[in-house]
């Protein structure tokens, strides 16, 4: 199949998976689209266990692999939805809560991949390190999933931009975190890093270089946009800065998931209130919206049709099942710190540890990073690994966190939050 006949099959998919959800499931768009892809797809398995010579399984998972669901996420997709992401997200609320939002992102990371690590080891007795790169690739909490899901919860609006902040944020540092242990647990491959030094500058170079490429890129992108005043063509400028930003970040070899997010963020304050006329602002909104929900759904697709790409065996699907208590308790670790070393010195919202915990969804991205892995005996066990406990979050975490966040989290706002 031809990349134009492969996205046309993706976004009707998408259009008639999301229209059965709308009449049948009634459930969040997101949700719904990725909870109808894996009833299609286990139905498409069980015809094909019933009447073996059909072989359509087979037929389709040639199909699903030659989507390369991990380069067209991490290299596509991906710097699209954070930049739309990060648009809606006004720095004067993330300086607010920064210093969290920072230590989440950053000692939470860390916290959540050496929990996860550790724990995976000792469950399936695989190696060390390699069983660190799945804990880098499981911690971070992926922005579109939960980005989909502040839009249907009600929540305190300090709380929401934690949650918005530390899920941007954490992503990016965690895909540096992964390709930095990536780099020692396989320095065969065409990662390089295997020293602790080499490792250390790999991270200050991918996380730095990408927000200064990020800040840079959308500054002189701001610049252009105060002397235009045609929201057509300002509307295709910032649509280039988003795709091509991404690729001069990935030639450059710094993060370009930082970058997008910086670049987002400059272009979606500053931008908007010093660059932009009234009609232009509403117009790049709108059409940021529009994207972010088109891929949104394709995204949450592609992951429903992704279990053809997994494998089912009994003591992958045991070990999937205790990862998911690992990843909470990990991400209860990584949400606790943070929260309990600055309780001295500030408020917090009322219910911000279990509401962040439960709404730390994971998504595409630890997929994709996964499929990314050089190939390997353990890869299989990872790639399910991962598979389940996203599905598990995105759906019954996805699915619950308002309702506990209702729960838990009515409260005034408080004032220094």
């Amino acid at each position: 199949m031809t990349l134009l006949q492969i996205a046309s099959f993706l976004i009707v998919l998408a259009g008639v998976f999301g229209t059965i959800n709308y009449f049948f499931l009634r459930l969040p768009s997101s949700i719904g689209i990725l909870v109808v892809a894996l009833f299609a797809s286990f139905a498409v398995i069980a015809t094909d266990a019933l009447f073996p010579a059909l072989t359509v399984e087979e037929q389709i998972r040639a199909q699903v692999l030659e989507l390369e669901f991990s380069t067209a996420l991490l290299e596509g997709m991906l710097g699209l939805l954070l930049f739309a992401g990060a648009l809606h997200v006004k720095l004067s609320d993330l300086r607010k809560a920064w210093l969290v939002i920072f230590l989440m992102a950053t000692i939470g990371v860390g916290i959540s991949t050496a929990i996860v690590g550790f724990g995976f080891s000792w469950i399936t007795g695989m190696p060390l390190m390699i069983a660190l790169v799945f804990g880098a690739l499981i911690s971070p909490t992926d922005p579109v999933a939960v980005l989909g899901v502040l839009r249907e919860a009600d929540l305190q609006k300090s709380l929401e931009t934690k949650i918005a902040g530390e899920s941007l944020f954490n992503d990016g540092v965690g895909y540096v975190v992964f390709l930095v242990l990536v780099g020692i647990a396989f320095p065969s491959g065409d990662n390089h890093g295997a020293g602790l030094t080499d490792a250390a500058i790999l991270f200050v170079r991918e996380a730095a270089g990408g927000a200064i490429l990020g800040l840079v890129l959308g500054w002189l992108t701001f610049r252009v946009m105060r002397l235009i005043d045609d929201y057509s063509l300002e509307v295709l400028i910032t649509l280039g800065l988003a795709f091509g930003g991404y690729e001069l970040a990935v030639w450059m070899h710094v993060s370009a998931p930082i970058m997008a997010v910086c670049a987002g963020l400059l272009i979606g304050d500053i931008g908007a209130k010093h660059g932009m006329s009234e009609e232009t602002r509403h117009y790049v909104e709108a059409f940021w919206t529009l994207i972010d929900e088109i891929l949104n759904a394709v995204l949450f697709l592609m992951i429903g049709i992704e279990v053809f790409a997994v494998a089912f065996e009994f003591d992958y699907l045991v070990s999937g099942v205790l990862a998911i208590g690992l990843a909470l308790v990990a991400r209860l670790m990584a949400v606790s710190v943070p929260v309990l070393m600055l309780k001295p010195f500030r408020d917090f919202s009322k219910g911000v540890i279990p509401i962040m915990t439960w709404g730390g969804l994971k998504g595409g991205i630890s997929v994709a990073l996964a499929l990314s892995l050089p190939d390997n005996e353990w890869k299989p066990l990872i790639l399910t690994t991962t598979y389940i406990v996203v599905v598990f979050s995105t759906i019954v975490q996805g699915l619950t966190v308002t309702r506990l966040a209702e729960r838990v989290g009515r409260a005034p706002e408080l004032p220094h939050d």
